[in-house]
């Protein structure tokens, strides 16, 4: 059985609900991306990729321990490009971050409740 696929409001990731896990928030990771011209080449790849309808899913993980916390755990360039071209949904996997045990991508819908504790 494979990953389960959500949609997620990308509003989301604007507001700081869903934190990029590589940099402080996503305008570090914007500024950092811009500053590196293979690392925005990237963004801009994947912009046109989206334009023409090639919507691949971010990796969200969710901390076992704050199910507040939640973070993109692959998908920084993605997340970005999505950002930028002002797209309102997109789809996403998810998984635990658990402090013990390897993660697996969930086969079930994500409880959004947790981003409201």
């Amino acid at each position: 059985m494979s990953a389960w696929t959500g949609r997620m409001d990308v509003r989301l990731l604007e507001a700081g609900r869903i934190a990029p896990i590589e940099h402080r928030n996503w305008r570090d990771a914007r500024r950092y991306f811009k500053a590196r011209p293979k690392h925005w080449a990237g963004v801009e790849a994947w912009m046109e990729k989206i334009r023409n309808g090639r919507l691949e899913p971010i990796q969200i993980g969710v901390s076992d321990r704050y199910p507040q916390d939640w973070y993109v755990g692959d998908g920084h360039h993605r997340a970005v490009a999505l950002m930028e071209l002002g797209v309102k949904r997109a789809p996403f996997h998810w998984y635990w971050i658990r402090s013990c045990g390897r993660p697996a991508m969930e086969r079930g819908p994500i409880d959004w409740t947790l981003l409201e504790r």
